[in-house]
């Protein structure tokens, strides 16, 4: 039973759209980690690619 309640939460992901300061949207598969000492966002894409961008260049994070 706790094997599938953990599966189950394992399995809920919050896709994100991370729009830039230039205006171009991302969508990430989950909401995206910040890292405090880099000040970078890291997350993966739908394409499955893990990105990171700097905080500067993001706008905002959004749920979708």
């Amino acid at each position: 039973m706790l094997a599938l309640g953990l599966a189950t939460l394992a399995g809920c992901a919050s896709p994100t759209v991370i729009t830039l300061n230039d205006g171009r949207e991302i969508q990430a598969v989950d909401t995206p980690k910040f890292d405090e000492d880099s000040g970078f966002y890291e997350f993966q894409q739908l394409d499955g690619k893990r990105t990171r961008i700097n905080k500067d260049q993001v706008r905002t994070v959004k749920d979708l």
